[in-house]
């Protein structure tokens, strides 16, 4: 038995306890001892919090798992914890999204859910749907108990099928990856460039955003819908309209935004769904930089040879000409008339009728017919008659276009014994140049390397002799059940835990080294209770 001290709000008091006592029994004896009232609930919940040189003990560690010893002070404190009111699991990023709203979003509508999870996660509200445990899509005119949802349910958000790879390539800003999984699709492939600026604004991508400009995206254009549901007007989102530069003001996104702004002045009077310009969205969510930038943009003057306008006013007048350029477009077209939506043998896709697609699947089994066909394929061999060595190879592309890759000649045997021969001489000559050459290349980069004050670089190191195992099979063995019951091989456990020893501030390196071996032992004594991991029908859970 030991005397350790607990602190709680301004009181000091001792206790007794065993050295090899688990923190959640101090912890039961601490709220016995000051009657300190615990409780959990669907919306959250209040727990004791030990602290001990800088770091928050867990429940499973022992007192000498951490060094604690006679008379320390050990801190305790009351937390409450927040539970989500909802969850969403992202299918792209397989991360878990926590609603942290009020109670009160449970009586909203799906659509309300799906600007909440926009801001979140930066997709655009026509990439995904949210569907409910059981699988079941969630429409935008329902509300959420409608379908069930109580607190603490966890919901899944779906993108079209084939996408999760390109949304993927859109999160990371990895221009490669997203040109690789574009469609083939005229219209589906003009909807992915603009949704591939909007993610990339939202996040900052400026390799990606100007990649998206190159390729004709506006950032003051809505990024509408998908080409497979143009013809439902009345059920879509009402945030379809919302642009690239909408998403930058809302994420603070500065670069982006000047570039947006260089690109096309438009953007300072584009409004979003709710009437809101990028000015007024920057500052909504307060962000200082975006909103200075904008306001002295939006008050600007525009000069011209013998004319200085303002920037407003500027913006109108070109907005006048691009609708007079389009009036009159539609009048050059003969009298047709413009046909919007969906057209005979396009896909459409109808709610609660037609297949789902969106579900999420990958690209290899999405079924697309365009991936198949961007697998590049060899050419046939061309053979040729004779011993004659092979100089040249066709390949046949569009048309009559021939490309003729042309190789080097093969040698004859004798040609190459020579060669090799010569080489070998050639390299006994220089030999010994060659190594001080490499001597001096060695030392040249070893400056580059903090070392001791005294180099020990010429010296021979010693050698280290360690005994073999009894039996070699048992130790593969052990380490092959240590990984597949923990989780970890040998080495990560041995990372992890100096990186949660590291949490004791207070305590010096040397010290913290202790707490890392201690708790590395403690791991593995865990898997070999009562005769190993391969005796034990259910396994002990590993404490790290």
């Amino acid at each position: 038995m030991m005397r350790i001290f607990i602190a709680f709000e301004g009181s000091f008091e001792a206790f007794e306890v065993s050295a090899h006592e688990s923190v959640e029994a101090i912890k039961q004896m601490v709220k016995d001892y000051f009657h300190i009232p615990l409780s959990e609930d669907k919306q959250g919940r209040c727990y004791l919090e030990l602290m001990y040189a800088g770091a928050a003990l867990r429940n499973s560690w022992r007192l000498s798992d951490v060094g604690i010893s006679f008379c320390s002070t050990l801190k305790c404190c009351v937390k409450k914890e927040d539970k989500p009111t909802l969850c969403v699991f992202n299918a792209v990023t397989q991360e878990m999204m926590p609603i942290m709203e009020a109670m009160s979003i449970l009586e909203k509508k799906v659509s309300d859910l799906r600007m909440l999870v926009t801001q979140r996660c930066g997709f655009p509200v026509s990439v995904y749907c949210l569907r409910t445990p059981k699988g079941q899509e969630m429409y935008d005119c329902n509300t959420l108990r409608d379908y069930h949802t109580d607190i603490g349910t966890t919901l899944r958000l779906d993108v079209w099928d084939g996408w999760k790879e390109f949304l993927m390539g859109c999160l990371l800003g990895q221009k490669l990856k997203v040109q690789r999984y574009l469609s083939k699709e005229g219209p589906v492939l003009k909807y992915q460039k603009r949704v591939a600026l909007y993610v990339a604004a939202f996040h900052g991508h400026t390799e990606l955003t100007e990649w998206a400009l190159k390729q004709g995206a506006q950032p003051h254009e809505a990024v509408g819908v998908h080409p497979y549901r143009a013809w439902c007007h009345e059920a879509l989102h009402t945030d379809v309209s919302n642009c690239p530069i909408h998403a930058a003001a809302e994420a603070g996104q500065l670069l982006i935004l000047k570039a947006f702004v260089n690109c096309n002045v438009l953007c300072l009077e584009c409004k979003n769904a709710a009437g809101q310009t990028p000015l007024a969205i920057a500052t909504k969510h307060q962000h200082k930089d975006c909103v200075l930038y904008l306001l002295s943009k939006t008050w600007s003057t525009v000069s011209f040879l013998k004319l200085s306008i303002s920037m407003r006013i500027y913006i109108k007048i070109k907005q006048w000409i691009l609708r007079a350029q389009s009036h009159g477009c539609h009048k050059s077209q003969l009298g047709r008339t413009k046909v919007s939506g969906a057209k005979v043998g396009d896909t459409v896709v109808v709610d609660g009728f037609t297949q789902p697609k969106m579900t999420s699947k990958s690209w290899s089994k999405a079924g697309d017919k365009n991936w198949q066909s961007t697998q590049s394929k060899l050419p046939p061999c061309m053979q040729q008659s004779g011993r004659e060595p092979v100089d040249s190879l066709s390949i046949s592309q569009q048309g009559t276009r021939k490309q003729i890759l042309t190789f080097p000649l093969l040698m004859d045997t004798n040609t190459f014994s020579e060669l090799q021969s010569n080489q070998q001489e050639n390299q006994k000559k220089d030999c010994a140049p060659a190594r001080i050459k490499e001597k001096h290349i060695k030392n040249k980069y070893l400056p580059q390397v903090p070392l001791p004050p005294v180099s020990r670089v010429n010296y021979s190191h010693p050698q280290f002799y360690c005994t073999p195992p009894s039996d070699d099979r048992l130790v593969r063995s052990f380490f092959r059940s240590f990984s597949e019951y923990s989780g970890r091989t040998p080495r990560e456990n041995a990372i992890y835990c100096l990186a949660v020893a590291s949490a004791f501030k207070e305590k010096r390196w040397l010290q913290q080294l202790g707490i890392a071996r201690v708790l590395a032992k403690r791991s593995i004594a865990n898997l070999t209770i009562q005769g190993g991991p391969a005796k034990c029908e259910n396994p002990p859970e590993i404490i790290l």
